[in-house]
């Protein structure tokens, strides 16, 4: 693969902001002590801390491009997988790792009785997560489910060792069946708001999505639902 075809993926972009001061200093101060000629070493902690210093939080307004920027998550402490996702891959350019985004459909996500009321399904759309090229493999990270919300819901937090792709638990701590990939929908070099917004409006549909849209906006964006206090869905 030639340095060419990677340029996309070491890029800023207005939404995957590895140029913006606060993911600049964010990066500095979690590879403080890692040995920066191991890539390694330094994707394994952005990932550790990205997944643990930001609760996990799907109310988010899915429609805004700034709902997803790297440097957004990092001033508001939370977001969900594609926003953490994009914070990871950032902190990988900032640090000249390539690095871009993954999507798929999936079923037994990580969810409260209250999401499922609201989108009407147990599958969920555009779920994200980071590839990573290391050792000239791209491997597959997924920030999204901090340890808090893993005890919550009764499974181990996703590891992620550099060499493996680290997609989803499988199972719970019961050994139930937790979550599964149902479709790949691949992967950008950036977030794509419209292919997302489009995709929820297939899965979800019109009204459903537009309803969505017209109470983020009333709320100028910020969600008033609590995730971390919603009610568990357990698997089975």
């Amino acid at each position: 693969m030639s340095t060419e075809d990677l340029s996309a993926y070491l890029s800023p972009t207005s939404i995957i902001d590895s140029d913006n001061p606060a993911v600049i200093e964010y990066s500095k101060r979690v590879l403080k002590d890692v040995d920066m000629s191991d890539q390694t070493a330094v994707a394994v902690a952005l990932y550790n801390r990205v997944r643990d210093d930001f609760l996990y939080n799907p109310y988010i307004a899915f429609h805004r491009e700034e709902a997803y920027r790297a440097s957004v998550v990092i001033k508001e402490g939370k977001g969900y997988c594609v926003s953490k996702a994009a914070l990871l891959c950032a902190l990988c350019r900032v640090n000249g790792i390539p690095a871009r985004i993954g999507f798929a459909t999936v079923k037994n996500h990580i969810a409260t009785q209250q999401l499922i009321d609201l989108i009407g399904t147990n599958e969920f759309a555009y779920h994200g997560f980071t590839e990573i090229l290391l050792n000239d493999e791209w491997v597959a990270a997924t920030p999204a489910f901090d340890r808090l919300t893993c005890r919550r819901h009764k499974v181990e937090p996703l590891a992620f060792n550099g060499s493996d792709d680290s997609k989803y638990q499988a199972y719970d701590l019961d050994n139930n069946l937790f979550m599964e990939y149902v479709e790949d929908l691949g992967h950008y070099a950036d977030i794509p708001v419209d292919k997302i917004i489009a995709k929820f409006r297939v899965k979800y549909g019109d009204e459903i999505v537009d309803k969505w849209i017209d109470a983020f906006n009333s709320m100028r964006g910020i969600a008033k639902r609590r995730f971390d206090q919603e009610d568990v869905v357990q698997s089975t």
